[in-house]
């Protein structure tokens, strides 16, 4: 295969992960509306993460959340964030969110320190 082949091939499946991420819906049940492989989906997913290391920003004073680069060109209708929890969850944020409710959800997900 070409470079140029393998290039158009991860355009390709980087834009299907950024409309995933934004339908809602389970990687399985996209894969399966848009009639795309579920094992490529994750192939993809995990060759696109290895090539690009995730840009991350430390929080000041301590290693309980961290926030991480999720896909680069993201559609601007989808200004969404991902908050990647101390314990290693994974909490997904669509625009729009307001400050009391995110406040409430990181509060019952991270208890405050002693």
């Amino acid at each position: 295969m070409s470079k140029r082949h393998d290039e158009a091939k991860a355009r390709f499946w980087q834009a299907a992960m950024r409309e995933a991420a934004g339908s809602g819906f389970s990687v399985r049940e996209f894969c399966r509306r848009r009639k795309l492989d579920v094992a490529q989906f994750y192939w993809w997913r995990r060759r696109l993460r290895e090539t690009k290391p995730p840009r991350t920003m430390d929080k000041p004073g301590g290693d309980q959340a961290r926030f991480a680069l999720v896909a680069d060109g993201a559609d601007p209708t989808d200004a969404g964030i991902e908050l990647v929890l101390g314990n290693g969850r994974r909490l997904r944020l669509r625009r729009g969110v307001d400050e009391a409710t995110l406040r409430s959800v990181l509060a019952a997900l991270e208890p405050p320190a002693c």
